[in-house]
């Protein structure tokens, strides 16, 4: 059986703020938001548009040490790599939208990257491959 994996989990402060960002800023789409009563939690899950596989599962952090753990899941460095087929389409679209630009666009042998954050201060590298 081929394996991918299916989810990475984003730990967040508060579930609607990063449906907004995630959904209205970047224009992922919300897949899913479903109660979880039992454990007090909300199963929610968006992706790139587009995305067949990869998916973010927003994953609200309880208690201190999760809190901690906002916006800084890798200790400073990018954490989520968005492949584009527009690089400047989306740069320009997510700089109107008032996203955060850490790292001014550049040309590497691998593609055209910038570095934003999202709403937390996570590192993302937007590319378009070369």
């Amino acid at each position: 059986m081929p394996q991918h994996l299916g989810l990475t989990a984003l730990v967040v402060r508060d579930y609607d703020e990063a449906i907004d960002f995630y959904v209205n800023t970047l224009g992922f789409a919300l897949l899913e938001d479903k109660p979880v009563p039992e454990q007090q939690k909300r199963w929610v899950v968006v992706a790139p548009p587009g995305a067949k596989e990869s998916r973010l599962l927003l994953a609200r952090a309880v208690g201190d040490e999760q809190s901690s753990r906002i916006g800084n899941q890798t200790g400073g460095r990018v954490f989520l790599f968005l492949y584009t087929d527009d690089f400047w389409r989306d740069y320009e679209l997510y700089r109107s939208r008032g996203v955060t630009f850490v790292r001014e666009p550049k040309t590497e042998p691998y593609g055209t990257v910038a570095v934003f954050q999202d709403l937390y201060g996570t590192l993302w590298d937007l590319i378009e491959p070369s």
